[in-house]
């Protein structure tokens, strides 16, 4: 017993001077899932635990977005070191979200690219967010704003005024993911953000951009054109 504890701990040795000497460049996905279950797992091994997990969620990202219960299943992993699964994970969206706040958005496109495959590209069902900016398109806020499939139905624009004048918001960024990696809009997709730009025009609120998230992907109404004919349309209408 005392030889097998000393080879686990041998190994846990190696697995963190690979790892302050070149970050996560080299190791593959279960030595990922493999560091951060030993974060809380004081003397067990818990590489077969890592490999098990990774077999059952498929992929990295699946492992850190599956949920505590079902993470619980797989032998040797307990309340104690999910701790470190599920820690990860919401620092890096902190980070992420902290990267995106007071900085001007428009100039800096990547970086919310980066945030919002993070906070919701790889989520089961669709999560709709909005990016509430100010006049210099700096970031006041990001929330969740609706969960589920997206409809015209599903999306409510009061709502969604509301917020933005809670947050004095001049701009606003909308987003959302869809689950199977494809990020074409739909037609509810296109519709959603026609309605939404028609309603925030009329308190004077203006729509900057709509991205569709999916796995490592995006699609911009803004760079498509969406945005400029639905602003056009607008303004016939009222004209």
């Amino acid at each position: 017993m005392a030889e097998k504890v000393h080879k686990c701990a041998g190994h846990r040795q190696r697995l963190k001077e690979k790892f302050l000497a070149g970050g996560l460049r080299g190791f593959l996905d279960y030595e990922v899932i493999e560091l951060l279950l030993i974060l809380n797992t004081p003397r067990r091994d818990c590489k077969e635990s890592a490999k098990a997990l990774l077999k059952k969620f498929k992929t990295l990202q699946a492992v850190l977005e599956a949920d505590i219960h079902d993470l619980k299943q797989v032998k040797g992993v307990g309340s104690a070191n999910v701790i470190g699964l599920k820690l990860i994970k919401e620092v890096a969206e902190r980070y992420l979200e902290k990267r995106i706040i007071a900085r001007d958005v428009v100039k800096n496109i990547k970086d919310l690219i980066n945030y919002l495959h993070h906070a919701i590209g790889n989520k089961e069902r669709e999560i709709f967010a909005g990016i509430f900016l100010d006049a210099k398109n700096r970031v006041i806020a990001s929330e969740i704003l609706f969960k589920g499939t997206l409809t015209s139905s599903s999306v409510y624009p009061r709502e969604v005024i509301l917020k933005a004048l809670q947050h004095k918001a001049a701009t606003l960024i909308f987003a959302h993911n869809h689950p199977s990696g494809d990020v074409s809009p739909s037609a509810g997709d296109i519709a959603v953000t026609r309605r939404l730009v028609f309603a925030l025009s009329f308190v004077g609120i203006n729509v900057h951009e709509h991205l569709i998230t999916g796995g490592d992907n995006y699609y911009s109404f803004h760079e498509n054109g969406y945005i400029s004919k639905f602003n056009e349309e607008f303004d016939n209408s009222n004209g």
